[in-house]
């Protein structure tokens, strides 16, 4: 039988790996025997998800990397690619979900978003993105959210998210565009809300449990696993026909 995600050889860089959502995609990549390379800002964090991954069998490169600094990046991925060889696949993972009402909002905390969730993005994208088109192949997965396509009723906290979301999803499209002589797919998904660092005081929110069950017709969050084939779709070779694309894994929240 042909297992269609298999990875064996391939190379995933994974930002914002060292918890949460990025640590379940370099888990899901790697049991697929791709070689890992995770960055993220906390050095301590990355550390104990490598001593995890290596216990699994998994092969690890680890750099502490935060993804707004340009330098920081283009020295990164150029060692990455001295470590590999290549980079065959990026899962640009890292963001922010800072929430405050738009008419309040400090323009620190709107620069902040809009520095990690769309410039580090495409700080990353393009540094391997150069890489990718030099081998003639890659796999581009950014990540994006069910705001990436609609806000959420009785809301007044997420206009900075939705708006760094949405830009990361026409980042997408572009890209795809771009590039797609390039040998080299853009795509997206489009998460709902799943248990994270991130998500935590959401999530423990007595209203938004309500929201959930008012708004999701599954009327739940996404449990840990119901990612991963998404994840390992846009990864493998055989997606190579779709690219720009923005899959929303959601419980139907986007259908209504």
């Amino acid at each position: 039988m042909n297992n269609y995600f298999d990875l064996t050889g391939q190379v995933a860089l994974i930002t914002g790996a060292s918890s949460g959502l990025g640590l379940q995609f370099a888990n899901a990549l790697g049991s697929q025997g791709a070689k890992l390379a995770l960055l993220a800002r906390r050095e301590e964090k990355l550390k104990k998800a490598k001593e995890d991954l290596e216990s699994k069998g998994y092969e690890v490169y680890t750099q502490v990397c935060d993804v707004t600094i340009t330098d920081n990046v283009t020295n990164t991925v150029s060692n990455i690619e001295k470590y590999y060889g290549k980079i065959d696949i990026l899962i640009n993972n890292a963001g922010l979900g800072l929430g405050e009402p738009a008419d309040t909002m400090s323009d620190e905390v709107w620069n902040k978003m809009m520095d990690t969730n769309i410039n580090g993005v495409y700080k990353v994208v393009r540094e391997v993105g150069k890489i990718m088109k030099k081998n003639h192949y890659g796999r581009v997965i950014n990540l994006g959210s069910i705001h990436s396509r609609v806000a959420m009723p009785h809301s007044d906290m997420i206009t900075a998210y939705c708006t760094t979301k949405g830009a990361v999803f026409m980042m997408t499209k572009a890209l795809a565009n771009e590039w797609a002589k390039d040998g080299i797919t853009v795509n997206a998904i489009g998460p709902a809300y799943f248990e994270s660092e991130m998500t935590k005081d959401v999530l423990s929110n007595e209203a938004f449990g309500t929201v959930v069950e008012t708004y999701c017709p599954m009327g739940r969050i996404g449990k840990q696993g119901e990612l991963d084939t998404a994840i390992l779709y846009f990864a493998s070779k055989y997606s190579s026909y779709t690219t720009g694309q923005l899959l929303n894994i959601d419980g139907g929240w986007t259908a209504i």
